[in-house]
């Protein structure tokens, strides 16, 4: 999806884009930036190995790319990559997900290879971002310190108006970043995406993790984030998280095609599958250090 900006209207939503070379846009105290690179070369890919203590990776990881959105005044930073959320998939440690026999040999690293499939290999991750804030304190004579805290997220019963955000409004800075994926030996998909929408009311973002394992499982893992700009010095995030899940098995019980092809999109069939977890969360203005 490209968009083209209007100047006027970014003079007219007191918005500009960066002028320095980055990729975003700064507007009622945030910025807003994203960053897309190449995959992750062999000594880096073997680094995060190290870190993560794993040897299985996404087949392309965009290590280097990311989604930053910073609220200046507050030092709130709310960012989204590819390595925190392969953390998230470590610990989460899910049992893998059955492969038909006749598939399995696709997993094969070389032809006498034995598979044993004993690990997470969709990468499903329960990742919702990344989020610090930093605390400028003027001590010691002037020096200035930097104090690094935790958000604090409480759940809540506001939900985010898409209704509203569905609205004819001008899109100001709009862009997608893919974070990983893997084609699971060509048994299906494993994407992690996030996009990120501003416009003059406030910014919207959709971080979606996308899984098609053939025959056997979808997976929709999605966390959605708004601000309105209407308190630029206490901003007032919502965060929903909604996942869903169904076999194969189950949604051609209810009638629904069991071909793979037909579930290409997930936005169009996310209807389809049975929510397994949501909630909201509203961010706090008292932040608590760590």
């Amino acid at each position: 999806m490209e968009v083209e900006v209007d100047e006027k209207e970014l003079k007219a939503a007191g918005a500009e884009l960066f002028s320095d070379g980055r990729h975003g846009v700064r507007i009622h105290g945030w910025e807003i930036e994203t960053r897309k690179r190449s995959i992750l070369n062999s000594s880096t890919h073997e680094l995060w190995e190290k870190k993560l203590e794993t040897c299985h990776m996404p087949e392309m990881i965009f290590g280097e790319s990311f989604l930053v959105l910073k609220h200046v005044k507050s030092g709130t930073t709310i960012h989204f990559n590819a390595f925190d959320a392969l953390i998230g998939w470590k610990k989460e440690a899910l049992p893998p997900v059955e492969v038909p026999a006749a598939a399995k040999w696709k997993f094969r690293c070389k032809p006498s290879e034995q598979v044993i499939l004993d690990y997470d290999y969709t990468f499903t991750t329960p990742y919702g971002g990344s989020e610090t804030i930093t605390l400028d304190e003027d001590k010691h004579g002037g020096e200035v310190s930097k104090e690094t805290c935790n958000l604090n997220w409480e759940d809540c019963k506001e939900k985010i108006d898409v209704v509203a955000l569905a609205s004819k409004e001008p899109i100001l800075f709009y862009d997608e970043v893919v974070l990983y994926e893997d084609e699971l030996a060509d048994n299906g998909v494993s994407l992690l995406t996030v996009k990120v929408r501003v416009m003059p009311s406030g910014w919207f973002l959709l971080l979606r993790f996308w899984l098609r394992v053939d025959g056997v499982l979808m997976r929709l893992r999605d966390t959605r984030m708004h601000c309105a700009f209407e308190n630029n010095v206490n901003p007032i995030i919502l965060r929903e998280s909604c996942w869903r899940e169904a076999t194969f098995k189950a949604l051609a019980a209810k009638g629904y095609p069991s071909e793979a092809a037909a579930y290409n999109d997930p936005s169009i069939i996310s209807q389809r599958l049975p929510v397994v977890m949501n909630k909201t969360q509203k961010l706090k203005n008292e932040i608590q250090p760590l």
